[in-house]
């Protein structure tokens, strides 16, 4: 096939040949079409063919004259394309039939229903059947293959929500044999940090970072990655915040594994002495935020049942059965201001990152008097990932929401976040997070499904200074389209979503990116047989 656009663009000409991969000539004056002109050109010219064809199909079947010419299927297209006035020769009888509900249970059962394209066209043509039977065909076939791709979608979510939302046997082995060796081996026992860097800590002129992870292996990417990436490792002080039982295999493995001359500090939540004095508003809400997921959602398996919810739908609702969402780990980031009593400005980083860069130039921001610096998410060359406005995490449906907020104004990313802490705590947000979380818990859940970002969207609102993009990308849990020198060209990279790199189900070409910061030589690491692909 050869197609040529005349030099006033007023024609198109189409010479056929042995078919669309034969070579093709394009001229405009003399010009040549970029490829990509060409590829539109041609995707364009081949869907016309398409409807040309299901067009003369239809014509046929009613009995009237087929519609070869380009001025006949302007009158089908409509004025949009071609200013032709809308006359649809498609016989009434079909629009009845293909609105008619059926029974999909028995649709399963049956062996007469096409199972492609082509089984469809041939037997029609076989038959030379009339509209009526030609829209019961297809409203058969169409509704048959929407069930099995509907189950099909549904397995996937569900298989990813279990691989997801289970520990993997070589982390739980690492954090075994860690704590084994915490008992057994005093160098594994050492205080973190050393007596003499103490004072660091709580010293304003370092680099503070933040770190809450249950995940000794992910917490030595994101440490190993920081500390390596630094031009100053001397100034940065890494404060790492577990919970009890993993505070000590995260001692052991940062007691035996040194990233000096950075300062790396590990303290578990009932170190803190705010922690542990009267009621924590974060642990209550978790506690009811437990009951109510527990009697709303019904567990998996009812969700996977219900015949009404769309994929999406359900996989969102599995989603929130994830123990990430009932974790004080990912709840804790509120509570900043309490916990570090004594800093002006933090850095926090969630374990499923990895910094590529030195990340000292955040200290450098001027964030005009606001609290978060965070990457905006609703503009940007990643369509699927950067097209987050409010609307995307909060129910807008709802009164208390729509009365409240702009569903297109646009939403920022967790993950790698710069805190001015003096400035947040002039603020209520800590006390806003709270009262939300409350009144999605008595709203049973309905102001939104899951996560600690659609509350730090309403409790920061006002409070967020966007910073560049190439301080945070996104993506790399829940999509493989980004590009490796993409990525790779990132300050941060950030898996979030289900595809966390320590799991596999990760995406391979992203992966690398990850593991790199990982000794597979190291002793605790073979043992456990945790490995690079």
């Amino acid at each position: 096939m050869q197609l040529h656009i005349s030099p006033s663009l007023r024609h198109v000409t189409v010479f056929p040949g042995k078919g669309v991969r034969e070579f093709i000539k394009v001229k405009v004056g003399s010009r040549r079409v970029s490829y990509r002109m060409l590829f539109y050109s041609l995707l364009f010219f081949t869907f016309l063919l398409r409807f040309v064809f299901v067009m003369t199909a239809v014509d046929s079947i009613d009995g009237e004259s087929k519609c070869s010419t380009i001025g006949c299927l302007g009158k089908r297209l409509g004025p949009r394309i071609l200013g032709r006035r809308l006359d649809s020769t498609v016989p009434e009888v079909i629009y009845q039939i293909l609105e008619e509900p059926i029974n999909k249970d028995e649709l399963e059962r049956r062996t007469d229903v096409p199972q492609s394209l082509e089984e469809f066209m041939a037997e029609i043509r076989e038959t030379k059947s009339d509209a009526a039977t030609f829209a019961v065909k297809l409203r058969e076939m169409v509704s048959l293959l929407e069930q099995r791709t509907r189950t099909a979608k549904i397995q996937e979510y569900l298989y990813r929500h279990v691989a997801s939302s289970s520990i993997p046997k070589q982390l739980h082995c690492l954090a075994l044999r860690l704590a084994s060796e915490h008992s057994n081996n005093a160098a594994a026992r050492l205080q973190l940090p050393s007596a003499e860097l103490v004072p660091a800590l709580v010293d304003n002129s370092y680099f503070h970072y933040v770190l809450a992870s249950d995940n000794v292996l992910a917490a030595s990417v994101v440490a190993t990655s920081l500390v390596q990436n630094s031009l100053r490792p001397y100034k940065v002080v890494l404060h790492i915040i577990t919970d009890r039982k993993t505070y000590y295999p995260m001692q052991a493995w940062f007691s035996l594994h040194p990233l000096s001359p950075a300062i790396i500090e590990v303290k578990a939540l009932h170190h803190f002495d705010w922690f542990t004095k009267g009621k924590v508003p974060v642990l209550e809400a978790m506690e009811k935020d437990q009951k109510v997921r527990s009697q709303f959602r019904g567990g998996s398996s009812a969700i996977v049942a219900n015949n009404t919810d769309k994929p999406k739908v359900i996989a969102a609702k599995l989603q929130a059965l994830s123990p990430k969402y009932n974790s004080v780990m990912n709840h804790i980031r509120i509570h900043l201001p309490e916990l570090f009593p004594s800093l002006n400005k933090v850095v926090f980083l969630d374990d499923d990152i990895v910094v590529q860069t030195d990340l000292s130039p955040l200290w450098d921001i001027d964030m005009n008097g606001k609290v978060n610096g965070a990457v905006e998410t609703c503009r940007g060359e990643d369509k699927y990932v950067m097209s987050k406005q409010l609307k995307s995490y909060l129910n807008f449906s709802h009164p208390l929401i729509r009365q409240n907020f702009d569903p297109y104004e646009c939403a920022w990313a967790y993950g790698m976040n710069i805190f001015d802490l003096e400035a947040w705590r002039k603020t209520n947000i800590s006390l806003t997070y709270h009262y939300w979380i409350e009144q999605n818990l008595k709203s049973d859940l309905s102001l939104w499904q899951l996560g600690t970002l659609p509350p730090g969207l309403i409790a920061f609102h006002g409070h967020v200074h966007a910073i560049d993009p190439f301080w945070h990308m996104l993506g790399l849990g829940y999509q493989d389209n980004t590009s490796f020198s993409d990525a790779e060209s990132a300050g941060v990279i950030h898996f979030n979503g289900r595809a966390k790199p320590w799991l596999d189900i990760a995406f391979p070409k992203l992966r690398t990116l990850w593991t790199k910061y990982i000794d597979f030589s190291d002793k605790f690491i073979k043992s456990c047989h945790i490995r690079a692909s």
